[in-house]
C-alpha cells in the first residue's frame, strides 16, 4: 500500500476540490492511502487588504510549497490560477487534470442580469481584472473591494451594500452551488478568465518518482497545452496580481486559440491579441511579443512601480 499525505488550504473549498481530485485517484489506485494536510497560508490569513498591495498570488502557495521541501507532505493542491508562472527550483507540476469550467459567473440580488444593471449598482470584486472589464463595458457601474471565502462573499452579497459579485464558476460547481446561486455565466467577450482559471495544478518534488507515475494517470495533456500558452503569456508579461491580466487557451481541431488581455484598472486602455498554432511556449510569447509592441507593458511597469513604493 503507497501512502501520500496531501497539502491544501483550509478553505471549504480548497478541501472539497482535493478530495475530489484524490478520489479520481483513488479510483485509479484502489490501495492508495490518503491523508490530509490542513495548512493556513498567508493570503488565508490577511483578509481586509487587497492581494494586490500585500504581494499577490503566491500568498496561497509558499507556506504549502515550504511543506513539500520540509517533506511534510508529497504533494499540495492549487487552484492553478493561484499558482505563479515561476515555481521554486526543486518542486514540479506533477499533474494538470481535467478542467472545471474557466468561466466568471455573475451572481446579482433578484437575479438582475449584468446589463440591466441600473448606474450606480454596486458590483463586488477583489480582482483587478474582472473591475477593470465590467468598466470598460459598463461604466456606470461602481466597483467595490470584496474578499473572504465563497460562502462569505455570498454572505455580504446579501447582507451588505453589494448589487452584485462576481465569481469564479469552477469554484461554485465543485461546492455543487451554481444551479440556483448563479444569475449568469460570463462569456469570454464579456469577461476573459484569469490564467489557469478553473483548472488545478498539482504540485510535488520533481525528484519523487512514485508520486510522479501516481499522478500521471489523471493528467490531461489538452489541458496542461492550454494553460502552458496562458502561464507563458503571464510569465513573459511579468503578470501579477497588481495588474489586470487576463487570458485563456482552447483547443480547436489540431490547434489551440489562445486570447491574452492587458487592461488599465480604471478600463480606459485595453490591450489584446490572440493567436493560433500547436506550439505553446511559441504561441505565449508571440502574444506577449505582440503586447510589448502596442504599449502593453507600459501599464506593467507603471502598476509594478507603484505597488512597489
Amino acid at each position: 500500500m503507497v501512502k501520500i499525505i496531501v497539502g491544501t488550504r483550509r478553505s471549504q473549498l480548497a478541501l472539497t476540490q482535493s478530495k475530489q481530485f484524490t478520489d479520481s485517484l483513488q479510483a485509479r489506485f484502489p490501495d492508495l492511502e490518503v491523508e490530509f494536510k490542513e495548512i493556513v497560508t498567508k493570503g488565508d490569513q490577511i483578509v481586509d487588504v487587497q492581494l494586490s498591495k500585500v504581494g499577490g498570488k503566491g500568498l496561497f502557495v509558499k507556506e504549502i510549497e515550504q511543506a513539500l521541501f520540509n517533506k511534510e507532505i508529497d504533494i499540495a493542491i492549487h487552484s492553478l490560477k493561484d499558482v505563479p508562472s515561476v515555481l521554486p527550483e526543486g518542486l514540479t507540476l506533477g499533474c494538470i487534470p481535467d478542467r472545471e469550467d474557466p468561466r466568471d459567473a455573475f451572481i446579482s440580488n433578484n437575479h438582475v442580469k449584468l446589463k440591466d444593471l441600473p448606474a450606480g449598482s454596486v458590483v463586488g470584486t477583489s480582482s483587478l481584472r474582472r473591475g477593470a472589464q465590467l468598466l470598460s463595458q459598463y461604466p456606470h457601474l461602481k466597483i467595490e473591494w470584496i474578499r473572504g471565502n465563497i460562502d462569505t462573499r455570498l454572505n455580504k452579497l446579501h447582507n451588505d451594500a453589494y448589487d452584485a459579485i462576481i465569481l469564479a464558476a469552477a469554484g461554485l460547481k465543485r461546492m455543487g452551488w451554481s444551479e440556483e446561486t448563479v444569475t449568469e455565466y460570463l462569456e469570454d467577450d464579456v469577461m476573459l478568465p484569469a490564467i489557469g482559471q478553473g483548472a488545478l495544478g498539482i504540485e510535488c518534488r520533481a525528484d519523487d518518482k512514485e508520486v510522479l507515475n501516481i499522478l500521471r494517470a489523471v493528467h490531461n495533456e489538452d489541458v496542461e497545452r492550454c494553460t502552458a500558452v496562458e502561464r507563458e503569456f503571464l510569465r513573459l508579461m511579468d503578470g501579477s496580481c497588481k495588474v489586470p491580466i487576463a487570458g485563456h487557451a482552447v483547443v480547436e481541431g489540431d490547434e489551440l486559440y489562445f486570447r491574452g488581455l492587458i487592461m488599465s484598472p480604471d478600463g480606459r486602455h485595453r490591450y489584446e491579441s490572440e493567436v493560433r498554432g500547436t506550439d505553446a511556449a511559441e504561441m505565449g510569447a508571440k502574444v506577449a511579443r505582440e503586447m510589448k509592441e502596442n504599449g502593453a507593458y507600459d501599464i506593467i511597469e507603471a502598476l509594478n512601480a507603484e505597488g512597489s513604493r
